[in-house]
């Protein structure tokens, strides 16, 4: 079982900027696929963003040229800077991994972690 640990998570103003930060025990980090996913009361989980094993990325449309994922294998580390931050983007994020190098765009064929905050006023 791998623990996942989300943090950077809190409160802005609409504009601001947040720094996702996920520590991961796994050891085999860097060849799998990572992403971030959030959820909204009320609302599915949806995916934001994802780093396959290759490095390969996407982005979801909502969030494209304001949200970027990148990971650091020698840390086990996954982020996602968030800048230009709107009301719209406040849920719960979620670091998750998915044990292949392919990402998907389904949340059931990951593990996740608890989860971090994001309230944007």
């Amino acid at each position: 079982h791998v623990q996942l640990v989300e943090s950077g998570g809190g409160s802005v103003q609409a504009g601001g900027s947040l720094r996702l930060s996920c520590a991961t025990s796994e050891y085999s980090f860097g060849s799998y696929c990572m992403a971030w996913f959030r959820q909204s009361p009320g609302k599915e989980r949806e995916a934001v963003s994802f780093i396959a094993g290759d490095g390969a990325t996407w982005t979801a449309d909502s969030v494209k040229g304001r949200f970027t994922i990148s990971k650091d294998n020698a840390k086990n580390t996954l982020y996602l800077q968030m800048n230009s931050l709107k009301p719209g983007d406040s849920a719960m994020y979620y670091c998750a991994v998915r044990f292949v190098s392919r990402c998907a765009i389904a949340s059931t064929s990951y593990q996740s972690g608890q989860g971090t905050q994001v309230t944007v006023s």
